[in-house]
């Protein structure tokens, strides 16, 4: 490993395991964010190139770290051409650099691009006032060679190589990850994987040999495509403690990014002190997270949409409900290292109704024909019920009732029909779903109402029935008994379902709060222009 620099010597007492990206258009503005974030992680990155005027601002950040002694800061003032805001030549981007240097900044972060193209000598002056250097290269298209791009960097000897590749897929976090694993004893790595498939490097990258890793100020403040905020990376991931000890869960699906599971089996595992981390696997292609599951190790997976078929023919063998059912929704990976399926949907849908009503005889309407549909209809067909099922699909309709000794339904015959409960297996409803709702308000001649779908917390079904005083069930409480039932079957611990069932409603209480904000904002917003984010 090369010889340290008095700069990285230094940094090494300094450094935590998280840097805050701290945004925004004025030197107010950014001082602001930073006096609240350095009060619990004084490690941040000063986004220069987000400022209107960079180098105005720089005297008052001066003063900043003068009244913060404890904080260390990076100064970057990337260019537009690199992913950045900053629209000025390359002398002025140096410009505004060796100027941070000289005023309290401990590490200066240059693009590769940049470095390439400045003449000889012109980045020894930015070495020679005493920071610490980042060379940095962003690819906001894919994971290519790495060995490529460390190769471009290493004649300029920084202190410290940022390598931030996009995942395309969820394989590219491990091909970033093993590239850290054999870098780490010839230099320190910052390595990230940007896009919603990437959040594995960024919890999992400083167990592979990361210097540390990125996150935002706050939800909103993403200086990257991916990026988490500190708070969530710190409270949520426990980042802190992920070591080599910690075991690796996850849920699996398309889309992911709205999941509360990650918040839901990580308060779980903080509260029974299991040393597990649960991440949220975007991916369209169940090979792709079979590899993934095999490189890792995954422990234990949560399998959503659309993978609750397909992942069955993958596993070692499952238990005979969802061998029935055709869809499993939880993977565990044994000590001989194979995978077994289970199906804790089943018991998400019947244990709320069985709380409310008789299931034997009980006249049954399940919307849907997919993984959660399966669990529902399989799972009233089992305890006496008389089942109808709707879909947009008539023949997957009909091929599942055909498999569950049900009976489909017309859309017309619905609101003829009287039902003891309508359920709702569809992803209609969900946050960021556009699809037209399959029942109108007169479709509703039922009993009980049951939406799976738990994001939002009042669905239009739910609000539907609201409206006519129909008693109903919301997804949250399917939602939380599945996943008390996935954590106990990784575990083998008694799930904290109170506190499971907490943190899921704060979360969609949080998110209705922020989005009646945002939409009583609108008008505010059309009359600027917004600022296009970049990293």
């Amino acid at each position: 490993m090369p010889t340290p620099t008095a700069a990285t010597q230094l940094l090494r007492t300094r450094i935590g395991k998280v840097c805050v990206a701290i945004t925004g258009t004025t030197a107010v503005e950014m001082i602001e964010k930073a006096s609240t974030v350095v009060k619990e992680t004084p490690f941040l990155e000063f986004r220069l190139d987000y400022l209107d005027k960079p180098l105005n601002a720089i005297p008052k950040l001066k003063q900043f770290f003068a009244d913060n002694t404890a904080a260390t800061g990076i100064a970057t003032c990337r260019r537009e051409e690199n992913g950045g805001k900053f629209t000025g030549t390359l002398a002025a981007e140096m410009e505004i650099l060796c100027k941070a240097a000289v005023s309290g900044f401990h590490i200066v972060d240059v693009e590769l691009e940049s470095a390439e193209a400045l003449k000889k000598g012109e980045l020894q002056k930015l070495r020679d006032t005493g920071v610490a250097l980042i060379i940095s290269h962003h690819d906001f298209t894919a994971t290519k060679d790495l060995d490529k791009i460390y190769e471009r960097m290493a004649p300029f000897q920084p202190d410290l190589y940022k390598i931030v590749p996009t995942a395309k897929n969820l394989s590219d976090n491990v091909t970033l990850m093993r590239f850290m694993e054999r870098m780490r004893d010839e230099a320190n790595i910052i390595g990230i994987c940007m896009g919603d498939a990437g959040i594995i490097s960024r919890v999992l990258g400083l167990r592979a040999g990361s210097a540390f890793t990125f996150a935002a100020a706050t939800p909103g403040e993403e200086t990257g495509p991916g990026q988490i905020a500190a708070r969530t990376l710190i409270e949520t991931y426990r980042i802190d403690q992920v070591d080599a000890a910690t075991k690796v869960y996850g849920v699996a699906g398309n889309p992911i990014r709205s999941s509360l599971s990650p918040i839901m089996m990580n308060t779980a595992f903080r509260r029974e002190t299991v040393n597990a981390v649960y991440l949220a696997l975007q991916t369209a292609k169940v090979s792709d997270l079979l590899k993934l599951v095999q490189e890792m190790p995954i422990q234990g997976l949560s399998v959503t949409m659309p993978h609750k078929q397909e992942i069955m023919a993958h596993l070692e063998k499952t238990d005979p409900l969802s061998a029935k059912i055709g869809a499993c929704n939880t993977v565990l990976r044994a000590q001989d290292g194979k995978l077994y399926g289970f199906n804790t949907d089943v018991a998400g849908i019947i244990g709320p109704l069985e709380k409310r009503m008789s299931l034997r005889g009980a006249k049954a309407l399940v919307l849907g024909a997919g993984g959660a549909a399966r669990a529902a209809v399989f799972g009233l067909r089992d305890k006496g019920a008389d089942v109808f099922i709707l879909n947009r699909t008539a023949d997957t309709a009909q091929k599942l009732a055909r498999q569950s000794g049900s009976k489909t339904i017309k859309k017309e015959a619905v609101a003829k029909t009287e039902f003891d409960v309508i359920i709702n297996a569809t992803p209609i409803g969900m946050a960021g779903q556009k699809a037209a709702p399959l029942l109108e308000g007169k479709d509703l001649n039922t009993k009980l109402v049951f939406d799976l779908v738990y994001n939002p917390l009042e669905t239009p079904l739910i609000r539907l029935a609201r409206q006519q005083s129909i008693p109903f069930i919301t997804g949250v409480e399917m939602f939380v008994q599945q996943g008390a039932r996935q954590f106990e079957i990784w575990t083998g611990k008694p799930a904290p379902e109170e506190e499971m069932l907490r943190v899921v409603i704060h979360s969609l209480r949080q998110q209705a709060e922020a989005a009646a904000s945002e939409s009583s904002q609108e008008p505010d917003k059309t009359a600027g222009t917004k600022r296009k984010k970049a990293s």
